[in-house]
């Protein structure tokens, strides 16, 4: 009897083992994993006790010779010490999460603008027409625009904007470059090929190069004022000639730069279009003649649109004259295409060959109709429409472009 009983407790032993392995076994699987029904109890106690801490303070056994009231103290004041810590934990995540936003809240202290040389002037002969203004980005890495881009013909001279020393005349990137140093700023001009010198003294207006090819930009220069690092906006030297200069709040400088953009958009579309008259008849440098006669009311170059309320780039002259106005070829060609566009109206494109060594296309828009038709070959002078407001338009007006070679450009610059 007595062999019998110690082989039957050996064998509930081995028993009573192997299941406890089995359970950890099933415990570790399921670690990582909610635990399910019919998991072993074991199991669902050790998931609790990690998912809800505050279980194990209650499952404290009673010691020794200790009442149950000192239990139930020790169990009390382990949970409010718990407490006391995860509130800790999330107050200081609290308190630092606060300190970021405060200081990310914290508006930058003014920027004061550098001395800037004077005099100054446009780098282009004229009032060039900006086509592109000033939009820096918000971080020093971030994409923006770093200048503004002024409307210029290849091969166009570009003068300097004051007077300084060439500090790089060269490539960058495959783009021509040059630089100008002029004390506390300096000034960038791209894509310019020069004959210059670094070290080479300049003065204002003086030609610095022509204007060549690999910008950003077709037919245009592109402009730049740095401060060091820090890029200004170019238009701000052209405030030295009777303008002022004022402090200005880093959180205003955007609304401020837009303000100054239009009104210097505007003052160069007041400059070229100020009641600019195209006798009919009159031919210009070319040969050509003004296809109407009429005032220039809207010029070639950036502006708002009147209907879509956007700017972009207008990419002819508009003629204001009164519907059923005869439209006459500005030089003999030959009519490619006719054709209607939702936002040009009535379209009528001209071939006019070589004239002076150019590849000369006109087109004219917003017709009300055309007397000709594509093949036929036409004279100057001869009538080949009527003046008409179709497409998006305002108002009775023709809008004329030109193409040199196959680039669009202004047409008043050919005309």
């Amino acid at each position: 009897m007595r062999v019998l009983a110690a082989s039957v407790g050996k064998s509930r032993t081995a028993v009573l083992r192997r299941n406890e392995q089995r359970r950890s076994f099933l415990c570790e699987r399921r670690r990582s994993r909610r635990i399910p029904m019919f998991a072993p109890p074991i199991c669902r106690r050790r998931w609790r006790d990690n998912a809800f801490p505050f279980r194990q303070l209650r499952r404290r056994r009673r010691q020794p010779g200790e009442h149950r009231s000192e239990r139930k103290r020790a169990i009390k004041h382990r949970a409010i010490a718990r407490a006391a810590q995860i509130l800790g934990r999330q107050l200081r995540i609290a308190v630092f999460v606060s300190v970021c936003l405060s200081v990310l809240a914290i508006s930058a202290p003014a920027v004061a603008a550098p001395p800037l040389p004077t005099p100054a002037g446009w780098p282009l002969r004229g009032a060039p027409v900006v086509q592109r203004g000033f939009a820096p980005p918000a971080l020093a890495w971030a994409s923006g625009h770093r200048g503004v881009d002024l409307v210029a013909k290849p091969g166009e001279a570009i003068l300097a904007a004051a007077s300084g020393t060439v500090v790089f005349a060269g490539s960058i990137a495959g783009k021509p470059v040059v630089s100008i140093d002029h004390g506390s700023v300096r000034t960038t001009y791209e894509p310019v090929v020069s004959t210059l010198s670094v070290g080479e003294r300049v003065g204002l207006g003086q030609v610095i190069g022509v204007l060549g090819s690999g910008g950003h930009c077709r037919g245009c220069l592109h402009w730049g004022l740095r401060e060091g690092r820090r890029y200004l906006d170019p238009l701000l030297l052209l405030g030295t000639r009777g303008g002022r200069l004022r402090l200005v709040a880093e959180s205003q400088r955007e609304v401020v730069q837009r303000e100054a953009q239009a009104r210097a958009r505007a003052m160069a579309s007041a400059t070229q279009t100020s009641a600019i008259m195209t006798p009919a008849g009159r031919p210009g440098s070319h040969g050509f003649l003004h296809p109407v006669a009429g005032a220039v009311t809207s010029a070639f170059g950036m502006r708002l649109h009147p209907v879509l309320k956007i700017w972009k780039l207008h990419d002819g002259t508009d003629v204001a004259a009164a519907c059923g106005t005869a439209i006459r070829a500005p030089y003999a060609g030959v009519v490619t295409r006719t054709a209607f566009n939702p936002a040009y109206g009535n379209r009528l494109f001209l071939s006019h060959g070589n004239v002076d060594g150019v590849r000369v296309e006109t087109a004219f828009n917003h017709a009300a109709r055309y007397l000709v038709r594509p093949g036929q070959r036409v004279t100057r002078g001869q009538v080949i429409g009527e003046v008409g407001n179709t497409g998006l338009s305002t108002g009775c007006h023709l809008h004329l472009m030109v193409w040199l070679n196959g680039r669009l450009s202004n047409p008043m610059s050919w005309l």
